[in-house]
């Protein structure tokens, strides 16, 4: 299997294979772990031909090759689309769950087998897991089902238990440096900081290797939020506001190194074919408090909002945004926690050993483990719908030395 660093997961497929695979299974982890390299695995297994069933997938049967090269009729792919990033119940302008079970109800067409994959099934809006539940519960013969999700929790309890749930975490960084060498993405050197930057999830290694604009930017929004820990309350509150501007760039920027990628591979299977488409603690001040409670109280924000050249920016793009600055600033305070307890050598960013020194002296461990704690607060009330600016002010507003120090 193309999987890599995940011998529990492919042990657990392995398995299943060989005593009969599940009629649905759900792949659960971290975004970018190899979710769905793991599922177009299964399906490779499924449709081989080759005689020994210990083999497959082979890769070099006729069945491999159509689901590696993306054009295998038996495989059904259903992807998050549109501007909110969803899957919706579908059967009207835009593909969705119900496209999907009506492709299911054809017979295969190349082998005894028809595999579907729900690539960020969390993304299915509640309507659309609804309308999955049947399908699920008594899938039409010869089907499986593989959904593929970041966060199993926000899917509905009878999705979850009509599933055999496997967990994929990030891998290790000796791994991850041999994905990117099979990808021939990256040098040795490029590769190791990448791996070790993107936290073990191999697909955000990949795109960072693929744009290197999006490492700089990266860089760059680290090496403000190291520089505002020391400045006044005005000036956080407009460098974090910018630096979400600046996130949504390095969003684009990795997009576009994943547009490359898919560029240079042939169609993926559901993109042809019968409609289908791929588609941590001190509490904060006082100040932060009352920010807080506004936030909770806050109504759902569907609406644009201008930047700072007055154009309007979808709600969507603006969440997305501050997720992104959500996700580099977690990993800055994690580094500053490793200087704080004299761990440098499980640094993250290894660019940013000399810029955590001085900020890392004015922490504890104390606030440490509370600023990580924040930072997840403000990640689910971003899922929540809750005001992309107004979670980052709050977070701006306690961005500060402990008091004393």
């Amino acid at each position: 299997m193309r999987t890599r660093g995940q011998p529990v997961a492919v042990a657990a497929i392995r398995a299943m294979l060989g005593s009969g695979i599940p009629h649905a299974i759900l792949l659960t982890g971290p975004s970018g772990v190899g979710k769905t390299t793991l599922a177009g695995d299964i399906a490779a297994a499924l449709l081989c031909t080759a005689p020994e069933v210990g083999s497959r997938p082979c890769r070099e049967c006729r069945g491999c090759r159509m689901v590696e090269h993306g054009n295998h009729p038996d495989v059904h792919r259903l992807a998050p689309a549109g501007a909110g990033s969803v899957i919706p119940i579908g059967g009207r302008d835009v593909r969705g769950v119900r496209d999907l079970v009506a492709n299911l109800a054809y017979l295969p067409i190349e082998g005894g087998q028809r595999v579907a994959i729900v690539e960020a099934a969390h993304r299915m809006t509640e309507d659309a897991q609804s309308a999955f539940l049947k399908t699920l519960e008594e899938p039409p013969a010869f089907t499986t089902i593989v959904l593929c999700a970041d966060e199993e929790e926000q899917l509905l309890p009878t999705i979850r238990s009509r599933c055999v749930r496997i967990r994929l975490g990030p891998i290790g960084v000796r791994d991850l440096e041999l994905v990117l060498a099979e990808q021939g993405v990256a040098d040795p050197p490029t590769a190791a900081r990448l791996a070790r930057v993107a936290e073990g999830r191999p697909g955000l290694a990949i795109n960072y290797a693929r744009a290197p604009g999006a490492v700089l930017l990266r860089g760059e929004i680290a090496r403000t939020l190291l520089d505002l820990l020391g400045a006044g309350l005005t000036a956080r509150l407009v460098g974090v506001r910018e630096l979400a501007a600046r996130a949504a760039e390095l969003n684009r920027a990795l997009d576009a190194g994943a547009a490359e990628a898919s560029a240079t591979k042939p169609v993926r299977a559901g993109a042809r074919g019968r409609g289908q488409t791929r588609g941590p603690g001190s509490a904060p001040g006082p100040a932060a408090a009352a920010v807080a409670d506004v936030s909770d109280a806050a109504a759902p924000d569907t609406e644009s909002a201008p930047d700072e050249k007055g154009v309007r920016i979808p709600a969507a793009e603006r969440r997305r945004g501050a997720l992104a600055l959500l996700e580099v600033w977690r990993s800055v305070i994690r580094d500053l926690g490793l200087v704080v307890v004299g761990d440098q050598a499980a640094i993250r960013d290894l660019d940013l050993v000399d810029d955590l020194q001085g900020p890392s002296s004015r922490l504890d461990a104390v606030s440490v483990g509370a600023a990580l704690r924040r930072i997840d607060t403000a990640a689910e009330r971003l899922e929540g719908n809750v005001s992309p600016e107004l979670v980052l002010d709050v977070l701006a507003i306690a961005w500060a030395p402990p008091a004393g120090r």
